[in-house]
């Protein structure tokens, strides 16, 4: 990928952010064992863990970077990061450790994970990086205290063009300056965003034009999830098959599914099998830190993946009509959709006369209700008291607590 072959190897190779790379020599330079923090912040594809691997690189530091939504409570933080935090490189050099996603610190999830990664940092021997897209999180303000803040902001449409110039020159693709602008602009801030779209366009030629640039914006009004899988499996190209899911009125979490679902009927090969799903693995990834961070800029990359890595992951295309099937999760939600519905609605009624909510009545009562249910005598009282025939009384014995 052009984003890890072209990532910057030093601070000075950073475009667009020089401010913030001043900042960061500065802060390393002064920072001694039980002073401030380092947290980088803003936006996503900005460069602010490149920051954190260029500054390891050039001062010859191990690099260690974690997620923290990985490790949200104390007992875990304490157990990683505590430990690693402590002990001395194999090396004898010095060690950065890098927390990404600290947001995920201040989720529901979190059980005196902040409190912990503070202890941390004011007592490690080694500087400590962390990285977050929302730092002013009310939940991290206890953290902040101990940080010195360093914004990274959004990139402007020349750095990121400049940027793009200098890659089309080392992959000897020639893209006119009115190309490079529009990719830049599409990208908004983003340079892995504009990186990944140059690769996209240029694979397989030697020119990218302005009438390439009209394949990103071209939407198919009327397709259907079977033309997109079409696309997808058969297309040898990741621009098309990223374009594929465009006019098809389903969310990319659920055309997922059907991506996995079909896999197999497609691909024969073992290895493109495992590359497919290598690369469906990934999008899942990027799925889960949205749903985590709520950071919405993740799904393009998530979408990228699921489409163009599948796409790629064949040696060749095949030549054969392909069935393609729904995924057996939404079969099985198809066949128990009147069940599922006929069940919410005595779930309701049934609440209703117990003066609880639905989830109250599935998690209190419903368990106890099943067991009574399997005596004769009770099982008439129920029925009785709450008015069901012998029908619902069967859907209450068959659901889970």
């Amino acid at each position: 990928m052009f984003v890890e072959k072209y990532r910057p190897r030093k601070l000075s190779e950073i475009i667009g952010q020089d401010s913030a790379v001043r900042k960061v020599i500065f802060w390393f330079k002064n920072w001694k064992p039980g002073k401030k923090t380092l947290l980088l912040h803003g936006p996503t594809g900005v460069g602010k863990t490149v920051a954190a691997r260029a500054l390891a690189a050039e001062e010859k530091y191990d690099y260690i970077e974690m997620n923290a939504s990985d490790y949200r409570t104390a007992k875990q933080i304490r157990e990683v990061l505590g430990k690693s935090a402590q002990q001395t490189s194999l090396l004898r050099r010095g060690k950065i450790f890098v927390i990404d996603e600290v947001d995920g610190l201040a989720g529901m999830e979190d059980r005196g994970g902040v409190g912990e990664m503070i202890k941390i940092i004011k007592s490690s021997p080694h500087p400590v990086v962390l990285i977050s897209n929302k730092p002013y999180d009310s939940k991290l303000r206890s953290l902040r205290i101990h940080c010195t803040l360093v914004e990274f902001g959004k990139l402007r449409t020349p750095s990121i063009e400049k940027r793009l110039r200098e890659i089309c020159g080392k992959e000897k693709i020639r893209c006119g300056s009115e190309v490079l602008r529009e990719i830049s602009k599409t990208a908004e801030g983003d340079m892995r965003s504009a990186i990944n779209d140059l690769q996209i366009l240029g694979q397989g030629r030697k020119e990218i034009t302005t009438k390439d640039l009209e394949e990103l914006s071209k939407r198919e009004r009327e397709k259907t999830v079977f033309d997109a899988l079409k696309t997808i499996f058969k297309t040898e190209r990741a621009l098309a098959a990223k374009l594929a899911l465009d006019g098809v009125d389903m969310l990319p979490d659920d055309a997922m599914w059907w991506i996995e679902n079909n896999i197999c009927r497609e691909y024969e090969r073992a290895d493109e099998i495992a590359a497919a799903f290598d690369a469906l693995s990934k999008a899942d990834i990027f799925k889960s830190r949205i749903r985590r961070t709520q950071n919405w800029r993740f799904r393009a990359y998530m979408v990228d993946m699921m489409t163009g890595g599948v796409a790629v992951a064949k040696h060749r295309t095949y030549n054969k009509f392909t069935r393609y099937q729904y995924p057996d999760n939404i079969i099985i939600l198809g066949r128990s959709k009147m069940i599922r519905g006929a069940t919410r609605e005595l779930f309701y009624n049934i609440s209703r006369q117990l003066h609880c909510s639905s989830s109250t009545f599935r998690s209190d009562y419903l368990p106890f209700l099943k067991i009574m249910l399997r005596n004769k005598r009770m099982r008439t009282d129920i029925r009785t008291s709450f008015g069901v025939d012998e029908k619902n009384l069967g859907l209450l014995a068959g659901q889970q607590g």
